[in-house]
Order: structure tokens, then sequence, then C-alpha cells
């Protein structure tokens, strides 16, 4: 009775320290003008969450009312919901009691490949599929495809979203993620190896993509939601499309809420024209988005986007910008150049993920701008930046150019191949930021909250490459740590000319130095991270 009673004099500041250890809320370790939360280091299944994690917070709730409500903080800050009748029938369960959702601040919305109507004969190309691997459930594809079209039909997904973002009064952020359980894996990877299949069954993520973000998106408008920052690492076009058909005034009300936004396209069907297509939408949605202090938007590695820079940014200027990333892109020094410019007296990161020069540009005058000019940049992301002939000689003769498997992931290269970050001491003591991207996993659902536990490293490995996900504000961090440790004895040059652009190729190890480079930190000294 003597330690309960000392458990219960602890204050409400205390205790929720204490739970911090048990769970602690990944979107408060890591600010946004941090390298480290744009990276995100892989799109591998995060493991299974502890047990005796959600049970030492049930636990703890049990004890009495004033743990139950300090419990709930934690319990509920996150919630993932995936696109079955068992998810938004606990969606709704959560949304329905005031005292637990309105501690939600962030909602992932997990959706399927939908089987595409008229083609979901599955018993017919099953034969063939549990010959290679054995007996597979039968039952499990059936009950699926009738769960789906029922849903559709039904509207019941439009409806308890509408619910449940209505009742989400203190929601920070959402996002659409790609998800598949390991049965519908192994068929979309049989039919993608049999070209006859596909008149019988085909899965496909536009419709899914197109559908989830117009639910989820309506939710958004008629719950005049809260919420500041919207990610998706899936995304594509058509599902922005829907957007065109709501007034102008309702869609700038939104943008003007947000202050982060992550978009990775991944469809590479036409993609040019069908984001040529989107630019007025674009146009509109930046222009009123005042608030926006991080933004990303990226392509696949593999098929870079050849428009300019300018027919999705339109030359708008966000006085709060703080992090700006885009990835996979065919531009001009100028290009880049220009947008950088435009905010100069804050931006901190900049990532330039897969990002092609065009004939004509040099890498070392971009640098030198960036160098001379950015005085707030305190980081700069360069992977697998390039020269576009280069690549395209590359496609054209066959050389392995890296696709992205399923949820925009793309390939990684030796684990040892860092960036430097000069907080990664901080990162380290702070501990690791979250964020499940494309996830796969069986059919089982948490009971509470989305098990958000990837390890967020500077490897720059992985989905780091799709340079997601941008955190709530940290305390100003101004760029003017020294040049290195050797009080300018360094023998590095300080001329762009040194950097040894030959505007043809460029190295990691050339693209590692160039970063250090441009924020003035020693290549020959700078720690790598986790060195002390």
């Amino acid at each position: 009775m003597a330690s309960n009673a000392g458990i219960l004099k602890l204050s409400n500041e205390l205790l929720r320290i204490i739970l911090d250890q048990i769970e602690a809320d990944p979107e408060k370790l890591v600010g946004l003008d941090r390298r480290s939360y744009l990276s995100q280091e892989s799109f591998k299944p995060p493991p299974l969450p502890s047990p005796n994690q959600a049970q030492d917070i049930g636990h703890f709730r049990l004890t009495c009312r004033r743990f139950s409500e300090l419990g709930a903080i934690h319990q509920f800050a996150r919630v993932t919901t995936r696109f079955s009748r068992k998810g938004f029938k606990r969606l709704e369960n959560i949304a329905g009691q005031a005292h637990l959702a309105k501690h939600v601040k962030k909602f992932s919305y997990m959706v399927p490949y939908f089987y595409v109507e008229g083609r979901e004969r599955v018993r017919e190309v099953l034969p063939g599929l549990q010959e290679r691997l054995g007996p597979l459930d039968v039952l499990h594809y059936d009950q699926k495809i009738k769960e789906q079209k029922d849903i559709l039909k039904s509207e019941e997904d439009a409806r308890v979203l509408k619910q449940a973002l209505l009742a989400f009064t203190s929601l920070q952020h959402v996002q659409i993620l790609r998800v598949q359980d390991q049965q519908d894996g192994l068929l979309l990877n049989y039919i993608r190896q049999r070209d006859d299949l596909g008149h019988l069954v085909e899965l496909n993520w536009a419709p899914a993509c197109s559908h989830s973000t117009k639910t989820l998106g309506a939710a958004l408008l008629a719950s005049h939601s809260p919420c500041s920052r919207f990610s998706s690492p899936m995304l594509s076009p058509q599902s922005a499309i829907f957007l065109a058909n709501h007034p102008p005034k309702a869609l700038s009300a939104v943008a003007e809420r947000l202050t982060g936004l992550e978009l990775h396209f991944d469809d590479g069907i036409d993609l040019d024209n069908k984001m040529r297509d989107l630019s007025g939408l674009f146009r509109l949605f930046f222009t009123a988005a005042v608030n926006m202090q991080a933004v990303h938007v990226g392509f696949p590695s593999h098929r870079p986007l050849s428009l300019k820079l300018e027919e999705v940014f339109h030359n708008v200027r966000w006085e709060k910008l703080l992090a700006f990333g885009i990835q996979a892109w065919r531009l001009d020094a100028e290009e880049i150049i220009a947008l950088a410019k435009r905010h100069r007296e804050r931006l901190k990161g900049l990532r330039l993920r897969d990002v092609l020069l065009k004939e004509g540009s040099l890498w070392k005058d971009v640098l030198k701008f960036l160098r001379d000019d950015m005085h707030r940049l305190d980081w700069v992301s360069l992977r697998r930046i390039g020269y576009t002939t280069h690549f395209d000689q590359q496609w054209a003769v066959g050389a392995e150019v890296p696709d992205d498997p399923p949820g925009g992931a793309s390939e990684s290269d030796d684990e040892s191949d860092g960036g430097w970050d000069p907080h990664a001491e901080a990162d380290e003591e702070a501990g690791p930021s979250n964020s499940n991207y494309h996830h796969v996993e069986g059919d089982d659902e948490s009971d509470n909250t989305s098990s958000d536990d990837e390890p967020d490293t500077e490897d720059e490995n992985g989905p780091e490459a799709e340079g997601m996900d941008f955190p709530v504000l940290s305390p100003d961090t101004p760029s003017t740590a020294p040049w290195c440790d050797c009080n300018g004895r360094s023998s590095y040059l300080d001329s762009p000319e040194s950097l040894g652009d030959n505007g043809i190729f460029v190295s990691n190890v050339q693209r590692k130095m160039w970063e250090k480079w441009v924020v003035r930190r020693c290549p020959e000294h700078s720690p790598q991270p986790g060195h002390k």
C-alpha cells in the first residue's frame, strides 16, 4: 500500500515521462529542420509491437481513473486503420468515445490493392499458384473480394472516415499507406510473372489510391479537421484529380492549415503528362499553403520527371519554409538555384534526391550558390544525383538502373554508406524517429495504435530515398559550426573548381564530400553519424 501511495503522489508530468519510456511518441523526437527526420531507413515491415508495451500501458490504465486518462494520451496518440470491415468497426468504436478520440494526433490509413471489377477470378489462378507454393486458403481470397465490394457499395468507408475525422479534434498528421498481406503478395508476384493471367485476375493500386484519397480528402474537408500534415509515399496522380471538383475556397482552407506535405508519386505510365494535368491544381494549392514549413515531392528513381520545376511549384515563395525536398527530376541548374534563392532567408534543409542535371548545367554551379548564398542551410542531401546524359546511356545499354519495389522504396547500397548529419549525436540521444510506408503484414490488427517502430539513421539507405516525413519544429540551429577541428589547416581547397565535377558522372564518394563542402564542414575531419 505504501508503494502504491508513493506512485499516486507523482505529478502528471513525471508520470508522462515514465510512460514515454514505455512507448514514446516518435513525432516529438526530431525537429522539422533536421535531416534525420526526412530519413526513413527501411520499407521492410516494422517489427511487431512488443506485447509487453501494450500490456504495460493497458495495465497502467486499469489502475485508476487518473492513470487511465494519462495512459490514453499514449495509447491513442497514433491510430492505424486498414481498409477492412474489422478496421472500420474499430475506427468507429474509437471515434464514438470522445475521451479517447480527442487524443488522436496521427491517423494512418492502410489501403490494399483493389481487385479490378471483372478480373477477380482468383479460383481459376490458384491451382497453378498452389502447385508452386503449396495449399493456399481459397476462402481468404473469396472473403476479401466480397468484403471489398461490400464496403465500396455501402460506402461504409466514407461514412466512418467522416465520423472519425470529426471526432479527432487534435489531429495533426494524416497519411495514406499501401498495405498487402502475405497471400496478396504471393498472388501479385505470380500474376506479374504470367502475362497470360491478366484477363483473369488484376490487382491495381491506382484505383485503390484514388478511392482512398477521395474518401479521406472528403472527410478532411467536411470535418474542418485541424490536421496540418499530409503524406503518402505511393500516391497515384489520378488520386488528386478529385480535389478539382471541390470549391476553391474549401481547398484553399485545407491548404492554409498545412505546415507539411510529403508526396511521392509512383505511377510511371505517362507520368509527365499526368503531372502536367495537375499543374493548375498545384498552383492553387501551393499558393494557398502560406504556412508551409516542409515540402517534399518525389517520383520513382528510375523514371525521373521531365517537367520544369515551376510547372509544379509555380514560383511560390513560402515565408516559413525550413525543409524542401524533391526526388527524381531532370532539371537545369538555374531551376534549382532559383527555387533555393526564393527561400534563402529561412531554408535549413535541402534534399535533391536522384536529381539529374540537363546538358549545359553543372553541379558545381548549384553547389557554389548553395555554399555562398544559403547561409541558413544546415544540411543538404545529394544522394544519387547525376547527369541526364549518363543516366540515359545507362538505360539505353541495359545497365541495371534501380527500379522501385512496391511501396516506392528504392535500392540500398552498402550499409556503411552514410551521409553526414551535424545532429547525429543528438539524434542518438533522442532516440529513433519512425514511420511505416509500404507495409506487408498478416491480417492481424492492433487493438490500439500504429506500430511506428522503424529505426531512423543517416545511412541514407532504403526509404530515405523517398525523403519523406517532416516533423514538428525544433529550436533554430545555426549553420555556423566551425569549418573543421583542424583550425583551417585542411588541405581541402575552398574553390568549387576543386570539387572534381566532370559534368558527366557523380560518384557516391563525391556526393558525400560535396554535401559537407556546401555547409562548410571539412570533408576530412567532419564526424560520421554515430561517431563522437
